[in-house]
């Protein structure tokens, strides 16, 4: 593509990416900052209202989407929307960690710039419109979120769960590199609305598919779906708490995000029934699987790990669909699986009592907890009761716009299992609540019985609002609708910016 004009249309790009720029240059001031005055209380403080402007910034831009940056990002629209669902579930992360971080002797400066650059890094993902921008901000989150997740240096528990996710997502990085050389080679561009007629052009079929079951592999790895979710519940277990919930959650939705542009722009004009048929497979296996191990785990962040694999095979059922609305339905169930994570492993990161970042702490252990802290208790019921997809909770309304979807699709039989999968969970999610409410502080440690649970005001907060929506989200029918019209046929082409 020509590039001598690249430069005319810099200023106009740099406007456009507000979030990338916000985030890119409050990054390295808390880098600087932290140096020159290190763990100042202010840094979070400027990393949370840097994240709140790029939220407002976003909110502004949900009309059409656009390209910028030369094609190589999407901006506006399907970008915005989750972008918004990024920097909430970073946003949230905060605000949940500063309590966290002090009581646990970590409340380390370079932390939340850590945040900002692995969000950095989730946006580009999930709004890349190219092969080499996806690597580029898979990459800047993926090396961001190592260091966090051994954050703890002195507890063995979270060494090892950082070193298998860095030997893990090194490995899986190897795929997505091979893909997407075979992918360029396949169809000379990088663009992703370019590969299909690139495709169509040339005689590289064998190499073709070879690169998309490469990149896929990548993606599945990033979304923890079966057979690739090995490292999820280590990682989940050994990493603190609030940064376990940003992890489960913003890095998740940026992955899927990314799979949903390469699956809508690059490869639907050329997938056939086959490929249909393994993202069905992936996601019946993801959802049993996630479910099923998910039954005999004792530790709560370790039960939600194995859980946050079975609700990537619930996203996986709307791509298995191939259409706009299981596209659409994957999206907002994104945003209601962030609400419900963040709140979970907030209420979690409230109630460790271990010292251990919660590895050792197992689900009796918190017996009549939810008595003694009514608003942990009754926000996690609400959590609870939202992931398993009671209704009128928002997790019902995120499944039925996955699994509608693959019905009219012809995949009753995935949905049916979806459905059975859910009902199974319910054992599960409702343990910690029979846990929390209905068995006597007497049978927890001393060491529960002992410890105050400490609630500050803004975790309050968060928890309180992640639940309030939950409640109300899903008989707000204009955010199911938006998520819909970003992939109607007359928006889907993007403009560059003049």
């Amino acid at each position: 593509m020509e590039l001598s004009n690249v430069y005319d249309t810099l200023l106009a790009d740099l406007g456009s990416g507000f979030s990338l720029v916000i985030l890119a240059v409050m990054g390295l001031v808390l880098v600087v900052w932290d140096a020159f005055r290190n763990d100042a209380p202010v840094l979070p403080w400027v990393a949370g209202l840097s994240l709140a402007a790029c939220i407002g910034w976003e909110a502004t831009q949900l009309g059409v989407g656009r390209t910028a940056f030369y094609d190589m990002v999407r901006v506006g629209g399907f970008a915005s929307f989750i972008n918004i669902i990024i920097l909430g579930s970073a946003l949230a992360t905060i605000v949940l960690a500063v309590p966290y971080l002090k009581k646990i002797e970590h409340a380390y400066g370079e932390v939340y710039a850590l945040i900002l650059f692995a969000t950095l890094g989730m946006i580009v993902l999930a709004t890349a419109n190219n092969l080499v921008t996806i690597f580029v901000g898979l990459e800047t989150m993926s090396v961001a979120l190592y260091i966090m997740t051994g954050l703890v240096r002195e507890d063995e528990g979270a060494i090892e769960s950082a070193l298998k996710y860095f030997l893990l997502g090194a490995f899986s990085t190897g795929f997505f590199l091979y893909g997407i050389a075979l992918l360029y080679g396949a169809t000379g561009t990088m663009y992703l609305p370019e590969m299909a007629a690139g495709f169509a052009a040339r005689e590289g079929v064998l190499m073709f598919w070879a690169g998309v079951a490469l990149l896929f592999i990548g993606f599945m790895f990033k979304v923890s779906a079966t057979p690739f979710h090995m490292w999820t519940p280590d990682v989940y277990q050994g990493a603190p708490t609030p940064l376990t919930g940003y992890m489960s959650t913003a890095s998740k939705a940026s992955a899927f995000a990314s799979l949903i542009l390469v699956l809508y722009y690059a490869l639907e004009p050329v997938l056939d029934e086959r490929w249909t048929l393994v993202l069905a497979l992936i996601a019946l296996v993801t959802m049993v699987l996630g479910n099923f191990l998910a039954l005999v785990q004792n530790n709560v962040k370790r039960m939600l790990a194995y859980s946050s694999i079975a609700h990537a095979g619930y996203v996986l059922v709307g791509l298995a669909a191939g259409t706009a609305d299981g596209y659409s339905g994957a999206l907002y169930y994104l945003l209601i699986y962030t609400l419900m994570n963040v709140g979970a492993f907030g209420v979690m990161a409230m109630l460790e009592w271990d010292g251990k970042e919660g590895r050792v702490q197992d689900i009796d252990s918190l017996a009549g907890v939810g008595l003694r802290k009514p608003v942990l208790g009754v926000t996690m019921g609400i959590f609870m009761f939202s992931l398993t997809g009671f209704p009128p909770m928002g997790g019902f309304f995120g499944k039925f716009a996955v699994f509608a979807p693959a019905v009219d699709a012809g995949l009753t039989w995935l949905v049916i299992i979806g459905v059975l999968s859910s009902v199974l969970s319910a054992y599960y999610y409702l343990r910690v609540l029979f846990v929390l409410f209905m068995r006597s502080a007497d049978e927890s440690p001393d060491a529960v019985r002992e410890a105050a649970f400490p609630v500050t005001p803004a975790s309050a907060a968060v928890v309180i609002v992640c639940a309030g929506l939950l409640l109300v989200i899903g008989f707000v029918p204009g955010v199911r609708e938006m998520a819909a019209t970003f992939f109607d046929a007359a928006v889907a082409t993007t403009q560059v910016l003049p």
